[in-house]
């Protein structure tokens, strides 16, 4: 720790808390503090970093899971002195917000704009037990026996993940624990409002289908945080064309006890008595991803998530479109030419996004050896006009020749 921290009561407490094996439940450190750097752990710049007491063969470890964009990196370390140097190298780094729950109590720690840390602790009702399985806390935002993946099919009676089901299990985990990390940022950063049991937080999953994503993430952002969840006041919505898919899922919800709408229309028709402060679209076929984005954009949505799917369209105005020297070769034979297609068409759903006040990253939510449509796009609403995001869109189109779908649906072509 700093020799300002070192001196702090609060930090103090803090560290106490954290190094309590005993009562230790778990503690989140999230958010960058503002005008200052990104926390730095384990060699990389990270959104967020997990801590734990779990039982090993070796014996009883710190678990420290880092997460960056992408992934999560996770180090176990002996209590004594190796967890106190771990904690002491955590506190030291530059998170906005300490969230750390123990069997009797919960304390957040935030850090003013002038570094003061503010430090509030609210005694349970009831004391929790605390699990210290490591095969959970690894990997796992969702149990296989969780009654969601019962329900769903993905997973079979007795709680065992199917086998024909594991890429659906591995996409759908992987895409909840994007949004928790995307979303848990967004909040503390005043991005997306901050919910309540009146207005809960609004969630629409355009092109829902069967509502996997639908029915995992409601289940996660709502569990209790003792659990391992974000314990918020959540409100779903799923939109899909198919009457039978509102049907089904509509039972499914209603067998589950979750509160859930399901809107029968088109992913660009599609109305809704509120507008969503979160927008999911998981593998919405080629120009469905534009029209979740359009719709998104039209809704001013707080945060976007959409993973997509193929790219036929701009994939077929290359083959007539002259490419630009010297990149022909691009575009010349089928394979380069769609695998350049997935590329430009993202990139400029990023370029109009930022246009259109998102901060945008491009990501990978799941390692291509289970999908090959694994690229995300993740837009946080700022306001701010991305710095350069009409002239690189404008030479973009006018390199290529080409007319986005997205484009076309937030006001022509060409920059506004």
């Amino acid at each position: 720790m700093s020799d300002r921290q070192a001196a702090s009561p609060e930090w103090d407490r803090l560290r106490a808390t954290v190094l309590d094996a005993d009562s230790l439940v778990r503690a989140l450190a999230s958010g960058r503090r503002k005008g200052g750097p990104a926390p730095v752990v384990q060699g990389r710049e990270v959104r967020r970093v997990e801590v734990r007491v779990v039982d090993l063969k070796a014996g009883r470890r710190l678990q420290v899971t880092a997460y960056d964009a992408t992934q999560a990196h996770t180090t176990n370390h002996a209590l004594g002195e190796d967890a106190r140097a771990v904690v002491d190298a955590l506190l030291a780094e530059p998170f906005a917000n300490w969230h750390v729950d123990t069997v009797d109590a919960t304390h957040q720690l935030r850090v003013t704009k002038k570094g003061a840390p503010l430090l509030h602790t609210a005694a349970r009702r009831e004391a929790v037990e605390v699990s210290r399985d490591h095969d959970r806390a690894k990997d796992r935002l969702l149990a296989e026996d969780d009654p969601v993946l019962v329900a769903l099919g993905i997973s079979d009676a007795q709680g065992r993940v199917k086998p024909t089901r594991q890429a659906k299990y591995r996409q759908v985990e992987e895409f909840v624990r994007l949004l928790d990390a995307s979303l848990g940022e967004a909040l503390e950063q005043g991005h997306v409002r901050t919910p309540t049991l009146d207005d809960p937080l609004r969630i629409v999953d355009l092109g829902c289908g069967n509502a996997y994503l639908t029915f995992a993430a409601h289940r996660f952002l709502t569990a209790p945080v003792a659990e391992g969840g974000r314990g918020l006041p959540v409100r779903m919505t799923g939109v899909d064309v198919k009457q039978q898919s509102a049907d089904h899922n509509t039972q499914v919800a209603a067998g589950l006890g979750i509160e859930a709408d399901f809107v029968v229309g088109s992913i660009g028709e599609a109305r809704l008595e509120q507008a969503p402060d979160v927008v999911l679209a998981l593998h919405a076929c080629d120009t469905a991803t534009d029209d979740a984005l359009a719709r998104a954009v039209d809704w001013e949505a707080s945060l976007v998530l959409a993973a997509p799917c193929c790219h036929h369209d701009i994939a077929s105005q290359l083959r007539t479109a002259e490419a630009p020297a010297p990149y022909a070769m691009l575009t010349r034979h089928g394979i380069l030419r769609e695998r350049f297609a997935d590329t430009l068409t993202d990139a400029l759903r990023a370029s109009l996004l930022r246009r259109e006040g998102y901060r945008v990253d491009v990501v990978e939510f799941v390692e291509s050896a289970h999908t090959p449509r694994n690229t995300l796009l993740r837009a946080v609403r700022t306001g701010a006009r991305g710095a350069g995001a009409v002239e690189e869109y404008d030479e973009l189109l006018a390199a290529w020749g080409v007319r986005p779908r997205l484009g076309e649906l937030l006001g022509g072509g060409l920059s506004r």
